[in-house]
C-alpha cells in the first residue's frame, strides 16, 4: 500500500489511506491461524459477557473444544486490548511515571455537547488478521467524533483522532480515557493540555463508566464488523466509516428519544453557540 519511491510523503501517504503514521513502520510478527481463530472467538465473548475475565474466557472456550491455557487467553486479550469489566485495581496499564488525572465524572451531570468527550480502543477482527479501531465520543449525544483504525497499539492514531475532532468540533471540557499507555503518553496529554482541557481518567471503583463506550463497540460489531470479512485494512476502513457515518447521521437512539447522535448534537449545540 504504502509506496517509499512516491513523490508523496509517507505521512500523506498514511493519511490518504487512513492509518497512522507509526503502522508504515511497524513489521508485524506473524500470528498463526489458530490464535487467530481464538482471538476472534475471544471478541465475541467478550462482547457477550464483558464481565469475563481470562479464567472464565479459558473455561468457555473449553467447552467449545478449544485446547488453550489461562495464561495464552491473557496473553491474547492483551494483544487485543482487551480486559474484563470488573472491580480490580490497574485495569490499564499505564506509562510508567505518568502522571494520575483523577476521575472527573462521577456524580457529575453530563447535560450538553462538548460538555465530556470520551475515548477508548477496541479490536476489528478481519478475514486475515485485524486491526484496532479509536475513536472520540461525545458523551452526551453518542455522536462518533472523529476515528482512526490502526495495525498496531502506539499512541499516534489516537492523537491523530484527537487532533481531528478538535479542529472539527472545538474542545470539550472534560476529556476522559483509561489509563492505557496510549492515552497517558506525554504527545497524547499535550494535545490536550495545550487546548487547556480538563483531563480525566478512570481508575480504581470507576470502571463502570466503560460500559457506556463499551456499548457502542458492541453496536458497531454486531451491526457491522462482524457482518463482515474484511480482507485489507482499506476496506475494513472504508465499511466502518459508511457504518459510523449511519449510526451518527441515521441510526435513531431511544436513550436520545429517537434521535440521531447527528439531530442531538448539532441541535443542542446551536442553542449553546447562539447564547454564547
Amino acid at each position: 500500500m504504502i509506496d517509499p519511491t512516491s513523490r508523496l510523503s509517507i505521512n500523506r501517504q498514511a493519511r490518504v489511506l487512513g492509518i497512522s503514521r507509526g503502522s508504515v513502520y511497524y513489521q508485524p510478527r506473524p500470528i498463526s491461524d489458530a490464535d487467530l481463530k481464538l482471538m476472534h472467538r475471544i471478541d465475541k465473548l467478550h462482547m457477550e459477557l464483558p464481565f469475563a475475565g481470562s479464567r472464565m474466557l479459558r473455561g468457555l472456550l473449553a467447552q467449545e473444544g478449544f485446547k488453550v491455557g489461562r495464561l495464552h487467553v491473557a496473553t491474547l486479550m492483551k494483544r487485543m486490548g482487551i480486559r474484563a469489566l470488573y472491580r480490580m485495581p490497574n485495569t490499564s496499564k499505564p506509562t510508567p511515571g505518568h502522571k494520575i488525572y483523577p476521575y472527573l465524572l462521577r456524580n457529575l451531570p453530563v447535560v450538553r455537547p462538548n460538555q465530556v468527550w470520551a475515548m477508548d480502543i477496541t479490536y476489528i477482527p478481519m478475514a486475515r488478521g485485524f486491526i484496532y479501531l479509536a475513536a472520540v465520543i461525545d458523551w452526551f449525544t453518542r455522536r462518533v467524533l472523529a476515528w482512526r483504525v490502526s495495525i498496531t497499539l502506539e499512541a499516534d492514531f489516537c492523537i491523530e483522532a484527537v487532533q481531528e475532532a478538535l479542529a472539527r468540533h472545538g474542545a470539550p471540557e472534560i476529556f476522559n480515557t483509561d489509563q492505557g499507555s496510549q492515552f497517558t503518553s506525554m504527545e497524547f496529554i499535550k494535545v490536550l493540555a495545550d487546548r487547556e482541557i480538563k483531563i480525566s481518567m478512570d481508575g480504581k471503583g470507576a470502571w463502570r463508566d466503560n460500559v457506556f463506550v463499551e456499548r457502542l463497540w458492541r453496536t458497531i460489531k454486531y451491526e457491522e464488523v462482524y457482518l463482515r470479512a474484511y480482507s485489507n485494512v482499506p476496506e475494513a476502513r472504508a465499511s466502518i466509516g459508511r457504518y459510523l457515518g449511519f449510526y451518527n447521521g441515521r441510526r435513531p437512539h431511544s436513550s436520545l428519544d429517537g434521535k440521531t447522535p447527528d439531530q442531538a448534537y448539532f441541535n443542542l449545540l446551536a442553542p449553546v453557540a447562539a447564547a454564547a
